[in-house]
């Protein structure tokens, strides 16, 4: 059998009917198109989340006091307040690995300046914050290990609460009032955007958490407690020295459930890109049916041309060629049909990511491997589509096909 005329025989079958093939070719585009866009939607999503969950930082573990029940009502993670400061310096102190612990304490609360004001979230933290999250300032500097120790009444504002009270002037220096104690802003955080909750990471006011303590929030309890390691294979190790740890400090007997929780930043990253990643495969899915559709298109073109040419078949047998010529011939317009319109189908698919991301602000990511997967698939429909009529083709009977009229 020789590749080569089989080839050209197949292409000038196709060349016959232009119309019949671009249309039996649009259900592969499609297909394709639908499955590059949906599934770069959905890369898109997940790659947004995971670059939300990297700006917590490298190599964080985060300690949640527990949860606590009123009413009827559970609090959630850090409502019962059982974690101390005690706590942040054991762990600081007897587990090994750690390059930064930064006690936190939360709250909400009104800001002002002059006659402007800004209700804020106020993060009480440790000098370590800043390089836990690597969250550098775009003008200023940071709070101290001193200024923590001394509670003193400073802080560092978030992007969002500086263009909120202080519009275009340059909030460093200036005196911020939070419940009537005027703080000295330090510095101004680099912008971070959203949080994989949605959050505006910009609508912050950071200062010492004994600062917070004393003169904000009150309280003696944290309500997280921030860890940083240096190596990423010691995480999970130190996961396990931090609950051991907690647990002997919170005297909490063998059986009993934690009263705080510990969670490394793998395993929130996981959790959030979970839906991601189902939504991924969902949208694919449903692109992939309308692939299959397509791909059943083909199978029922082809069938119309085996009969059509049943007496060209024929003729070509009398004249020398066996069953597997006409098997190849067929299977090569099948796949030809499929290919080409799988690669028009790519080219509309990454198309339509541009336009969705530009003009829907939705995130895509278009990755190689989808590509190349959506492309095999599309050779793999034509061949398994267009196998049956090629196989019916050879089977036909030379004297029989030369009386088909």
């Amino acid at each position: 059998m020789r590749i080569a005329p089989t080839f050209n025989v197949a292409y000038r079958a196709l060349r016959r009917n232009k119309m019949r093939s671009v249309l039996t070719a649009l259900g592969i585009i499609i297909g394709v198109g639908a499955v590059i866009a949906m599934v770069g939607i959905g890369n898109g999503a997940k790659a947004q989340v995971e670059a939300q969950i990297a700006s917590l930082g490298e190599n964080v573990i985060l300690i949640f006091s527990g949860s606590t029940t009123a009413s009827g009502i559970r609090t959630g993670w850090g409502g019962a307040g059982t974690l101390k400061i005690e706590d942040a310096e054991a762990i600081r102190r007897e587990v090994p690995g750690v390059i930064g612990v930064s006690e936190e304490v939360v709250s909400t609360t009104q800001v002002a300046a002059g006659n402007q004001n800004w209700f804020t979230r106020i993060y009480g933290e440790s000098a370590d914050y800043f390089d836990i999250r690597q969250w550098p300032l775009a003008d200023g500097a940071p709070f101290t290990a001193q200024d923590v120790r001394s509670a003193n009444k400073v802080c560092v504002i978030g992007r969002t609460t500086a263009t909120q009270i202080y519009g275009n002037e340059n909030p460093i220096g200036q005196i911020l009032r939070i419940k009537n104690v005027p703080f000295t802003i330090l510095g101004v955080l680099t912008p971070k955007g959203l949080s994989p909750q949605g959050v505006d990471q910009d609508d912050i006011v950071v200062m010492p958490y004994t600062s917070a303590m004393k003169r904000v929030i009150g309280g003696t309890t944290l309500r997280n407690i921030n860890v940083q390691i240096g190596d990423a294979r010691q995480i999970e190790a130190a996961q396990q020295q931090i609950i051991s740890l907690l647990r002997q400090r919170h005297n909490i007997r063998p059986g009993r459930d934690d009263d705080f929780t510990v969670r490394t930043q793998q395993e929130i990253a996981e959790a959030a890109t979970a839906t991601s990643r189902v939504m991924t495969v969902l949208l694919g899915a449903i692109a992939g049916v309308s692939l299959l559709v397509g791909g059943i298109g083909i199978m029922n073109i082809m069938l119309v041309s085996v009969t059509e040419r049943t007496r060209e078949i024929g003729v070509r047998m009398a004249v020398g060629a066996r069953g597997n010529d006409i098997l190849t011939q067929f299977l090569i317009e099948a796949v030809t049909l499929s290919s080409v319109g799988g690669v028009i189908g790519i080219i509309c698919g990454i198309a339509a990511s541009k336009v969705l991301s530009i003009y829907a602000n939705w995130p895509t990511l278009i990755s190689i491997s989808s590509i190349a997967i959506a492309f095999l698939f599309s050779a793999a429909v034509g061949v398994f589509f267009g196998f049956y009529p090629a196989r019916k083709a050879a089977a036909l009977d030379p004297i029989e096909a030369l009386r088909y009229e």
